[in-house]
């Protein structure tokens, strides 16, 4: 197969992907970050009684029209410890913040305009109006008020407001599952002894983040020595397990030992597309078994992580009912040489110094798509598209966000 052109790549991957719309009632404390499945109702009132705002003392408001005047304390109302009775003319209850207003009292006088005299009384210093540090009954919200809109990504502020509302679950859409397997004979877990012509098999680790921080949900399958079978087996699972992606690392360029193409046609998949005119990432595969989605990524570090930002990140966040993340524009803090045939995507950083609005990227010195150490290091992608022009310090470019 010829290159494909990146834009043409991604309308094949996106064009008929639709958001899952499983949903499952999850527990507060495992809900932030999912999606919201529908919208939710405040099961009750918040606050469902008026609550003083302040410390002070709970009175009717036309007692202090005149001050001072000293009026009888005949109770205290503390947040959780309601005063029983009702206030009359000549009265007040000791309150402090949260704690239900007195039946009869309109108003509290702050701790601050007012003199104690003794346990019994206390002395008005300042006037105050009806409601004046009183928080009504339903000021946040009121029962049956939407609280969390449909499709919402939820945030710790969301999960509390759920929580709030009466809700010990939430309705939340089903995570996309995305089963990940590192490709290779010469690969190892961390931590494991290295024996010759291994390395530690990393690309695994970054994809499962990634995919966890665009609401998706991991499904490890380890790691596939360089046989077709061990491969396939692996493809089998994942769709046993119902993954709705299944990604490959590894094995998609076209040596001997490249098996990832030969597994996924081996298994019945449809190939849609194979080798993208892009730069690093080029070797990058995709087709269907299905209903599962497969991507196959480069093995080279950078080049799995760009792939991936580019073609996985998008294909998740459609699944999840995300919004897509768009490219933005800035300006360039040094100079670039004319691009080639295919779109190129330099790992650079943004100076923290400059415009928030149109920020200046800083594109790293090294470039080399087996330097997981810069790549850490990177913060976006500048892309470069084919046969862009030399460019220079100020001029504009775009570029993608990593995290």
């Amino acid at each position: 197969m010829s290159l494909l052109p990146l834009e043409a790549a991604l309308e094949r991957l996106l064009s008929d992907v639709s958001p899952i719309t499983d949903e499952e009632l999850v527990p507060l404390r495992e809900a932030t970050g999912r999606v919201l499945a529908c919208d939710v109702s405040a099961l009750r009132t918040q606050p469902d009684f008026n609550a003083s705002a302040m410390d002070g003392y709970a009175v009717r408001s036309a007692q202090t029209a005149s001050p001072p005047s000293v009026l009888s304390v005949i109770g205290e109302s503390a947040a959780g410890h309601a005063f029983g009775g009702r206030i009359q003319d000549g009265e007040a209850v000791r309150i402090f913040t949260g704690a239900p207003v007195p039946d009869g009292a309109d108003a509290v006088l702050i701790q601050e305009d007012a003199e104690r005299l003794g346990e019994r009384q206390v002395r008005v210093l300042a006037v105050v109006m009806p409601g004046e540090n009183v928080r009504p009954a339903g000021n946040d919200f009121r029962q049956g008020d939407v609280l969390l809109q449909r499709h919402a990504r939820l945030t710790p502020g969301a999960v509390a407001l759920g929580a709030s509302g009466g809700h010990p679950r939430l309705p939340a859409l089903r995570r996309p599952r995305v089963a990940i397997l590192a490709t290779g004979s010469e690969l190892v877990e961390p931590g494991a002894p290295l024996g010759p012509s291994q390395i530690v098999a990393s690309n695994s680790y970054g994809l499962a983040a990634l995919v966890e921080a665009n609401g998706g949900e991991v499904l490890d399958c380890g790691i596939a020595p360089d046989r077709v079978g061990d491969i396939r087996a692996q493809i089998d699972r994942a769709l046993r397990d119902g993954a709705d992606i299944f990604v490959s690392i590894g094995g998609a360029s076209v040596g001997d030992h490249d098996l990832a193409a030969k597994a996924f046609e081996e298994s019945g998949a449809t190939l849609d597309f194979w080798k993208v005119a892009m730069r690093p990432g080029k070797p990058l595969m995709a087709g269907r078994l299905g209903p599962m989605r497969l991507l196959g990524l480069p093995g080279n570090p950078s080049s799995c992580m760009v792939a991936a930002t580019l073609f996985l990140r998008p294909l998740l966040r459609r699944l999840a009912c995300l919004p897509p993340i768009v490219e933005r524009t800035g300006r360039l803090g040094s100079g670039m040489r004319a691009n080639g045939v295919r779109a190129d995507f330099v790992r650079s950083m943004l100076n923290p110094a400059g415009d928030r609005e149109t920020p200046e990227v800083l594109p790293l010195d090294r470039q080399d798509s087996s330097l997981l150490s810069i790549y850490a290091r990177a913060q976006v992608l500048i892309h470069r598209p084919p046969h862009a022009p030399p460019a220079s310090p100020g001029d504009a470019c775009r570029f993608v966000v990593l995290d």
